[in-house]
């Protein structure tokens, strides 16, 4: 077992066991965590199960008045030392982060950074939530508006950023006085349970934030089910999304569900050809591709496919293929060995259609110890093959020529799935007919990434229901309530 504890700064980080009521908690069993990159098992966590997630829910309920009734500044100025932990905690997070879900250290410490952004973001945002004075008809009257925390929140969270994904839901959550309950990837719970650790030091009371470790299918029905929930925020598969929905559906629980996608990265024939090509592998290529909005389908008009074609090529054979904790490697390993299969298989099929491999396309398993698969370049992708319809969650672009807008606007609808989408162009009316023509809750125009604190992250049809980011986080945690009183004039 590799010993990436002792590579931390703060060893009180490395943290194995739940934390409920703020106590750690071991649980009846345990479970490994391993490292993608070489096999290595990383460290042994407790699987607290269907018991320890009833318990986390019920210290949750029991701290929810008490916090829900903590003054705004307060609750601000706790998630500030927060955030503010965090970010002292950067590399030996980034470390945690990279030992257990195989991103690169560089992009490990840059994920902590971005997550942190948003806790500081619900900090602030804390202090602004607030209602609104109504006209009403009836004389002698008053009406308005107040917003209240919707209260306990179950945050079930994905592998791929196992950092983020927690920091984006919570961070919101906590701020305007809702107690939250974490179910974190078996993948990747060591940046949960860091960041519980923190949670404790910034001075979280007891019950406010817990995390459970453990099996999906003991601890999910416990967060979905429990009437003491009142909201279920997952990140994750539409298909677990619509399971998630459906169980919710029995307690009528409200729910934030941030889904799959399939996102189009649309080459207009006026682009900046080399930025459009720099975007896209800097957008397809984080994360080992294994990200939502990672671009799925590259669209290149046919005038200039060609020209970008070698650009891109370039482009991804000179990317470094390696281990995470490595000076220079720019793509590190799927999160396991049955993702690699998965994507070879994506490859395959697309090559026996007549697409044809440019660089990449093979799986370095034997040869590298871990579970890495080959930056890929395909060419004379067509709609019949699976990477089109398929989030590929991998290291590989495939692209598809296209005619006009219009084709275009049709091709990037073609499927359910509308998270984000990427525009390149220099015409400004192109901008805004192929932006409000295409189905999608997020674009990036000329920019190869749409999320940020301040902004709304989240997507249409079966990418997903609410939004994170800026003011729209702090109301998906609140409900909206109207107060009429009557006889003023009285």
């Amino acid at each position: 077992m590799s010993d990436y504890k002792s590579r931390l700064k703060d060893a009180g980080l490395w943290r194995t066991d739940s934390f409920i009521n703020g106590e750690w908690v071991k649980g009846d069993d345990r479970f490994d965590v391993n490292n993608p990159a070489n096999r290595e098992k990383v460290a042994d966590v407790a699987s607290v199960g269907a018991e320890g997630a009833k318990r986390a829910v019920k210290a949750a309920a029991a701290a929810n008045l008490a916090w829900r009734k903590t003054s705004a500044f307060e609750r601000s100025r706790i998630v500030q030392r927060w955030y503010e932990l965090i970010m002292e905690h950067q590399d030996d997070l980034g470390i945690i982060l990279a030992a257990e879900m195989g991103k690169p250290l560089k992009e490990a410490k840059g994920e902590v950074a971005y997550g942190a952004g948003f806790v500081q973001w619900a900090a602030e945002e804390a202090r602004r939530v607030h209602g609104e004075t109504l006209p009403v008809p009836t004389p002698g009257a008053r009406g308005w508006t107040i917003r209240q925390p919707v209260g306990v929140v179950s945050c079930i969270t994905p592998w791929n950023f196992p950092s983020a994904m927690i920091t984006r839901k919570c961070g919101p959550a906590l701020a305007v006085g809702c107690p939250i309950v974490i179910k974190p990837a078996s993948e990747t719970p060591l940046s949960a349970l860091a960041l519980a650790e923190l949670a404790d030091r910034a001075g979280f009371p007891k019950g406010v934030f817990n995390v459970v470790t453990g099996e999906a299918r003991e601890i999910g029905p416990v967060l979905t089910g429990s009437e003491e929930v009142a909201m279920v925020a997952f990140t994750g598969s539409t298909e677990i999304g619509a399971l998630l929905m459906e169980q919710a559906a029995k307690t009528i629980k409200r729910v934030a569900l941030e889904l799959g996608g399939n996102a189009p990265f649309i080459i207009m024939d006026d682009a900046d050809l080399e930025k459009a090509a720099d975007g896209l592998v800097q957008g397809k290529f984080r994360a080992a591709g294994q990200t939502c909005v990672s671009p799925n389908r590259v669209f290149v008009q046919e005038g200039v496919i060609d020209k970008l074609t070698e650009l891109l090529k370039t482009r991804v054979a000179k990317l470094k293929l390696g281990d995470p904790f490595a000076d220079g490697t720019d793509v590190g390993p799927l999160i396991h060995e049955e993702a690699v299969s998965r994507v070879a298989e994506l490859v395959e099929n697309a090559v026996s259609k007549g697409a044809r491999v440019l660089t990449g396309g093979k799986s370095r398993v034997d040869e590298m110890g871990g579970a890495y698969f080959e930056p890929t370049l395909i060419s004379g992708a067509d709609h019949s093959m699976s990477l089109a319809c398929n989030e590929i969650f991998g290291p590989v672009a495939a692209l598809y020529p296209f005619k006009d807008e219009d084709e275009v606007i049709r091709l990037a609808n073609d499927t359910p799935y509308g998270l984000a989408a990427y525009l390149y162009t220099r015409d400004a009316g192109r901008v805004h007919r192929i932006s409000e023509g295409i189905d999608f809750g997020m674009i990036g125009v000329n920019a190869p990434m749409v999320g940020s604190p301040a902004t709304p992250f989240g997507g249409m049809k079966q990418s997903g229901i609410g939004r994170e980011g800026g003011k729209w986080a702090a109301e998906e945690f609140t409900e909206l309530k109207f107060v009429l009183l009557g006889g003023v004039d009285q």
